[in-house]
């Protein structure tokens, strides 16, 4: 049985009748089921009425036109010019003859039909109809059974949609996060792949999983399509010398309800085939849709188009390779190398073994091994998962049988499109690596985020605050438990200059100028150590945070100062001051009394007694020193306790608006960070 398109069956029904271009219907648009019954009435009636007005010469190129339409399987030969001519050594079909007689004449007492004039009328537009790479086919009487399978199978119900199982599932959903979480932090090239992965996994979901999509590749002159045809059992894709001979993909499903999966490689209904039918070959390929691709080195940049658009969608790619160019650089390095991780849905088969002698195939077949394991590719030998290498000659057909008993487990199994899937979703990952992963310990340690509250607290001056309000807290004790002597004194000294102390100092231009600094430096120092470690994208965000906080923090450093500073007033008075002010009250009013005494004495107005003023007014003069000191050495713990609580108001105030600023965006990238980089990890199957 020959292979079967949907132009056969067209040209077929427009041949019918010559003559008659008025009826729509017998233009070639009717559908195929209709078409074939009245094609093959109207054949009957032409087979015992020429048309009229036909001469001999008329008559001969027809006949000419069926042999050349209904020649040999192999397919014709082209001359230079172009003119069709039969492959040498093989003798026309038969029913030639009596194509010549009449289209459509049936044998008689034969009861099977003659072959029906497949050729389109000579016009322009029929002529390049057949000029698209394919060969002309013959159609005979199998043909319209083929053409019924074929209605069948447009008519067919939808095959069950693909299922993936429960990792590659969880993988697509890490990866899918993965992107949402990336894409205001990464550009759009980084992850165009993984969305292209994304989209082309949903698609493929929605499509037959039945089926098992599977490219044939190759390059010039390595007889892909001769391989093509034999896998089919029919000479479907054109082989010959002319280069290229492949100008567009063609696909061939072994079964009904692979329309949708051909459609979304964008081939045509005209360059849809089916192959020969026999029980074997449909229940050991049964699933199978085989894709004839244009030569991945051809001169023409659509061909090459062609191949790299379909080689993302196929479910499995067969690279033929010959012995001449089978080490050719543009194979390893533009398709092989880079397709290494896909090794489970390959097949490398080393084609035209039969130009090979003895030993020779053996040879080139290890040599081939060697260049794929150089490549990366892992070999499926000795039962491991890998790429399957083969040898074989589609011109003698040795080793093809093995190769379609290799397809047929393979399509059996099913799982051809989840594994492509896996391996492009591990293709995706490993090029995303470099803005995912790192070898380093990444974050924000506590010693830096106290040493950056530490930097704002000396920029803002926490310790010199603190030691002021200690300084102002034992002054204020001084002048409640000093001698009156002394308090007179430092009355008057106050009054020449203004107290300093309790009331804060503003700092001069060059200490803002260096406090500015100060903070900036904290800042930089923060966005080292937070992005240390980090792949660069992620790490610029880091340092882009921390610059925007940055923006504002001095003067907003400044605020904090003056309200968390030193409060206004006197500090605040333990219980023990009462006391030592009673003490040094007493005191003073020893040495009145013992002066008072004195004075009397002296003028006459009391006894003469200098024992007793002269003791009081000693204990006086020398119990106010110690009583000032004893509440010095008392006010020293309260006055230390004050100055550090008022560095901690400062520091917690200065480290309280670093953390709101800058801290709490570093940490919230980080944060994105860390769950981008879990969920990198489930993508790459790790966790």
């Amino acid at each position: 049985m020959t292979a079967v398109t949907d132009q056969d069956h067209t040209e077929q029904a427009g041949n019918a009748v010559p003559g008659e271009s008025g009826d729509g219907e017998r233009d070639g648009h009717r559908p195929v089921e209709e078409t074939l019954p009245e094609a093959e009435a109207e054949a009957e009636a032409e087979a015992e009425v020429e048309p009229e007005g036909e001469d001999e010469h008329a008559r001969v190129e027809r006949v000419e036109r069926v042999e050349t339409v209904s020649g040999p399987e192999s397919g014709p030969e082209r001359d230079e010019e172009g003119n069709v001519s039969e492959a040498p050594g093989r003798a026309p079909a038969d029913g030639h003859a009596r194509a010549g007689a009449g289209r459509g004449r049936r044998g008689a007492g034969s009861g099977s039909p003659e072959p029906v004039d497949a050729a389109a009328p000579a016009d322009d537009d029929s002529a390049d109809a057949w000029d698209d790479g394919l060969i002309a086919r013959r159609v005979t009487a199998e043909t319209e059974q083929a053409a019924a399978m074929e209605a069948r199978g447009h008519n067919a119900p939808p095959a069950a949609p693909l299922t993936y199982d429960g990792p590659l599932h969880s993988r697509l959903d890490a990866l899918r996060e993965l992107v949402g979480l990336s894409r205001a932090r990464l550009d759009s090239r980084t992850l165009a792949e993984a969305g292209q992965v994304l989209d082309e996994a949903a698609a493929r979901r929605r499509l037959s999983g039945q089926h098992t999509v599977v490219a044939i590749a190759g390059a010039t002159g390595s007889g892909k399509s001769q391989l093509f045809n034999s896998l089919a059992g029919v000479a479907i894709s054109e082989t010959g010398v002319r280069r290229p001979t492949t100008a567009a993909p063609i696909a061939c499903s072994w079964s009904d309800g692979s329309a949708s999966l051909i459609e979304r490689l964008g081939i045509p209904p005209r360059l849809r085939r089916r192959p020969l039918q026999s029980a074997e070959s449909e229940a050991q390929l049964r699933g199978l849709v085989l894709v004839d691709l244009p030569d991945h080195d051809s001169a023409a940049v659509q061909h090459r188009e062609h191949v790299d658009r379909i080689l993302t969608l196929v479910d499995a790619v067969i690279w033929v390779v010959d012995p001449e160019k089978y080490a050719d650089a543009i194979l390893h390095e533009r398709y092989l190398r880079p397709m290494a991780g896909h090794a489970e849905v390959m097949f490398v088969v080393l084609n035209q073994i039969d130009r090979l002698p003895g030993e020779a195939a053996e040879q080139v077949l290890d040599d081939l091994r060697r260049l794929l394991d150089e490549d990366g590719i892992a070999l499926g030998e000795y039962g491991e998962p890998g790429a399957t290498v083969l040898a074989l000659s589609a011109l003698t057909g040795d080793g093809v049988g093995e190769l379609r008993e290799a397809l047929g487990h393979f399509v059996t199994e099913r799982g051809a499109p989840a594994r492509r899937i896996a391996a492009d979703v591990d293709a995706a990952a490993w090029r995303l690596r470099p803005v995912y992963a790192t070898g380093r310990r990444t974050g924000l340690s506590e010693a830096a985020r106290d040493d950056f509250a530490a930097r704002l607290a000396d920029a803002v001056g926490a310790t010199a605050a603190g030691e002021a309000a200690e300084r102002a807290w034992l002054r204020n004790a001084n002048r409640a438990c000093g001698t009156p002597w002394l308090r007179l004194w430092r009355w008057f000294d106050d009054r020449r200059e203004p107290s300093t102390g309790r009331l804060p100092v503003r700092a001069q231009p060059d200490e803002e100028a260096t406090a500015r600094q100060r903070v900036e430096q904290a800042v930089r120092t923060l966005a080292d150590r937070a992005s240390a470690g980090l792949p660069a994208p992620w790490a610029q965000a880091v340092r882009e945070a921390a610059v925007r906080g940055s923006q504002g923090l001095p003067e907003a450093l400044d605020q904090l100062t003056a309200r968390a500073g030193l409060p206004p007033g006197r500090p605040p008075r333990p219980g023990w001051w009462p006391v030592a002010v009673l003490a040094q009250a007493s005191m003073t009013l020893l040495q009145i009394v013992g002066g008072l005494w004195l004075v009397g004495q002296i003028v006459g107005v009391m006894a003469p007694n200098l024992g007793v003023p002269v003791l009081l007014m000693v204990a006086g003069i020398i119990g106010g020193p110690i009583v000032e000191w004893s509440c010095r050495m008392a006010a020293r713990g309260p006055a230390r306790r004050y100055g550090v609580e008022a560095e901690r108001r400062l520091r917690e105030a200065a480290s309280g608006c670093g953390r709101a600023r800058v801290l709490d965006p570093v940490a919230a990238e980080l944060l994105r960070y860390r769950e981008v980089r879990e969920q990198y990890g489930r993508v790459v199957g790790v966790g």
